[in-house]
C-alpha cells in the first residue's frame, strides 16, 4: 500500500487508516484484532481511536474499551513499532469523560497519561483534540451553527493554554505530533499562527468528516490544508454505511449501526436517499464496488487527505482496503461532480 507523510514534518503512514469506534461495543475484542490482522497483512500502518471509543453507543461506562483492545493486540503481537497510533481527547460537552468538562490543561495530561495506560505503550504518535472548546459545526450541528459572542482574547489564550500543554508532552516523550479533529477554517489557522509564535508543535492533520455526501471540507478547509501542509483524515468516508449500499428506507441490516442508531447521528433525511441512489447507479455503471469507489473517491481528492475506514468485520474491511492504489476512471469522476451538484449537502 502506498506510503503518505502527515503534515510537514509528521510520520509516514498508509494512505487508507484503520477505524477502530466499534471495538468494544459492536466488536468483541477477538473481532479487533482479526481487523489489525488482515489490515497490516495488507499494508496498513496507521491506527486511529479515541479515549471516548466505542461509540453506539457512547457512554462513560464503556469509554476507554477500545483503547484496552488496541492495547492488548499491541502486547499479544509485539508490533508497536510497526503502526503509528492516534487517539483523542475528549471535547467539552460529553459525559463520556470528566463528566463533560472542557478540554484544559490538566484534563490533557490526564487524558494522556490514562491513554498510555490503556494502549499499553509509553508514546502516543499522534494527539488530537477531539473537537474544540468553542463549539464547531460538526456532526450536523451546521444547522444551527452561530459564531457570535465570542471572546477572541480568551479563545486564544485557552488555545495557547492548551497547546503549551501538548508541547510539555511532546518534550517529555509521550507524545510525537499534535493534531486537530472536528475543526474549522478560524480554528485551524489559529492553531498554525500559536505554533508559529513558539507556542507549541504544529498542527499535522485536521480529522473532520469527509465522503462524497458531506464536503464541507471542500474550499476554505481545502485551501489551508493544501498551502500549509495540513493533512485531511476524512472520517465517514461511507457516510455512516450509507454509501455502502446496505441501507434503503425499508432496509436495515440486523446488528448494524442504523439498527442501533436509527438516524445514523442525523444523516437519514428525505434528501439523503436520492443521493445514494446516484452514487449506487454511478457505481453499478461502472462495474465498480460502492464501496470501493466511495473509498477511491476520497482518496483522489486534490489535497492531503488519509481516509479513516472503520468495519464491524474482516470481510466489509476488505471492501474499504480494496481502493488502495485505485484512480478512478474520468468517467466515473465527471458523473460524480454531477451527481454532487444536483445532491449537495443532504444532510
Amino acid at each position: 500500500m502506498r506510503k503518505v507523510r502527515l503534515g510537514r514534518n509528521g510520520p509516514e503512514v498508509s494512505e487508507i487508516c484503520l477505524g477502530s469506534m466499534t471495538w468494544g461495543t459492536q466488536n468483541t475484542e477477538a473481532e479487533g484484532h482479526a481487523q489489525i490482522d488482515r489490515a497490516l497483512d495488507r499494508g496498513v500502518t496507521f491506527i486511529d481511536t479515541a479515549e471516548m471509543y466505542p461509540v453506539n453507543p457512547v457512554a462513560a461506562e464503556t469509554a476507554g474499551r477500545t483503547e484496552e483492545i488496541i492495547g492488548s493486540w499491541l502486547a499479544r503481537s509485539g508490533r508497536r513499532g510497526d503502526v503509528v497510533i492516534a487517539t483523542k481527547i475528549t471535547g467539552v460537552g460529553s459525559k463520556a469523560a470528566r463528566d463533560g468538562a472542557p478540554i484544559t490543561p490538566a484534563a490533557i495530561r490526564a487524558a494522556v497519561e490514562g491513554s498510555l495506560r490503556r494502549l499499553r505503550t509509553d508514546h502516543i504518535d499522534i494527539y488530537q483534540l477531539h473537537w474544540p472548546n468553542r463549539g464547531s459545526y460538526h456532526f450536523r450541528q451546521h444547522w444551527r451553527y452561530d459564531a457570535g459572542g465570542r471572546d477572541r482574547a480568551a479563545v486564544r489564550a485557552d488555545m495557547g493554554a492548551c497547546l503549551e500543554a501538548i508541547a510539555a508532552l511532546v518534550a517529555e516523550g509521550k507524545i510525537g505530533h499534535f493534531a486537530l479533529s472536528n475543526e474549522t477554517a478560524w480554528g485551524m489557522a489559529e492553531w498554525l499562527r500559536l505554533a508559529e509564535a513558539g507556542l507549541g508543535p504544529r498542527a499535522i492533520s485536521v480529522q473532520n468528516e469527509y465522503s462524497l455526501l458531506c464536503r464541507m471540507y471542500d474550499t476554505d478547509l481545502a485551501e489551508l490544508g493544501v498551502m500549509e501542509d495540513v493533512t485531511l483524515l476524512a472520517y465517514s468516508p461511507l457516510a455512516a454505511g450509507l454509501l455502502s449500499g446496505k441501507y434503503t428506507p425499508e432496509v436495515t441490516p440486523q446488528g448494524s449501526r442504523r439498527s442501533i442508531n436509527p438516524d445514523l447521528g442525523g444523516r437519514i433525511t428525505p434528501r439523503v436517499w436520492p443521493a445514494v441512489a446516484a452514487y449506487r447507479q454511478i457505481a453499478a455503471t461502472a462495474g465498480l464496488d460502492p464501496v470501493t469507489m466511495a473509498i477511491a473517491f476520497v482518496l483522489g481528492r486534490p489535497f492531503p487527505v488519509v481516509p479513516i475506514v472503520g468495519a464491524t468485520s474482516v470481510a466489509q474491511l476488505d471492501r474499504a482496503l480494496d481502493a488502495a492504489g485505485l484512480t478512478l476512471p474520468e468517467p466515473v469522476q465527471r458523473e460524480i461532480a454531477a451527481a454532487w451538484r444536483a445532491h449537495a449537502l443532504p444532510f
